[in-house]
């Protein structure tokens, strides 16, 4: 089962498109584990067991373990994800971009060390970055196409004047990613929230491909905007290009208190109905 046929049995099982983002902060932690980076595990896996049955997958950011050396906590809690949510699949957020035999040690990283179901990945070093991923099968390799941040703008936003069109290099991204890149049916996209009408535009250029959606919740998305542009339907009104929608902060951070977890349920629970209702053709 390759990792769009994944998304598609977790988006059924739990009626979801929301993906919970486990960026831990040990600044942030609840209680008597604030400022404890060895409660990391501790405290990713108690959100992880709030939400497992109502997400459509995970994703931790590699960064906020390796500033811990909680590298560790991070094979011990993909594990746990894999043992307690087996169906959901795992996105190791880590935003790789190399090539050649540096590529395929951070492929064996993220598919062999880590076991996620598919990683992020900068293409802007071109295809044979991204080819090393594509070797593991049934891996996915999502690529940022058009991000959240605003300094997106100083490369994404830009014109190609070689190219027929002149589009803009998020657009001739989405475009290869749909077509001549993606292989081996691999291939997802990251677009921010922020910009919903640039999802609709890459939504427009790759209508089949899974996009990863940042930025609802506290970086300010708007969730109905984001999933209607996103969702692409065929003429029966079925779903054929699927969308995760990623909540990270607002979820993991919903309470200071002993009952952080529940307080994560509910903020899930709350944002999951609101994609649902979004999703409504």
């Amino acid at each position: 089962m390759n990792f769009t046929d994944q998304l598609a049995r977790a988006e059924r099982l739990h009626d979801s498109l929301l993906c919970v983002g486990l960026d831990p902060e040990p600044s942030k932690f609840p209680g008597a584990w604030k400022g404890d980076a060895a409660r990391i595990f501790d405290f990713c896996a108690r959100i992880v067991d709030a939400t497992k049955d109502v997400v459509v997958a995970f994703k931790p950011q590699i960064a906020y373990f390796a500033a811990h050396r909680a590298e560790d906590q991070l094979e011990r809690l993909m594990a746990h994800i894999k043992r307690v949510a087996p169906d959901v699949p795992v996105i190791l957020d880590a935003k790789r971009g190399d090539i050649g035999s540096t590529a395929e040690q951070y492929a064996r990283e993220a598919f062999e060390r880590y076991q996620a179901d598919a990683v992020t990945l900068s293409p802007f070093m071109g295809f044979d970055s991204i080819e090393p991923y594509l070797r593991h099968p049934d891996k996915g390799a999502i690529l940022l196409c058009r991000t959240s941040n605003p300094g997106g703008n100083d490369w994404q936003m830009q014109r190609l004047a070689d190219l027929p069109g002149q589009p803009r290099l998020y657009e001739h991204l989405a475009a290869l990613a749909q077509s001549e890149w993606n292989r081996n049916g691999q291939i997802g996209l990251v677009v921010g929230a922020t910009y919903p009408a640039e999802i609709a535009r890459v939504r427009e250029l790759a209508p089949t491909l899974p996009l990863l959606i940042p930025g609802v919740g506290a970086q300010g998305g708007d969730a109905v905007a984001t999933v209607q542009a996103g969702l692409a339907r065929d003429a029966a009104g079925a779903i054929t290009g699927p969308i995760v929608v990623n909540s990270s902060r607002a979820i993991l951070y919903a309470s200071q208190g002993d009952e952080f977890a529940e307080a994560a349920r509910r903020v899930a629970l709350a944002t999951r109905a609101t994609l649902n209702a979004a999703r409504q053709p």
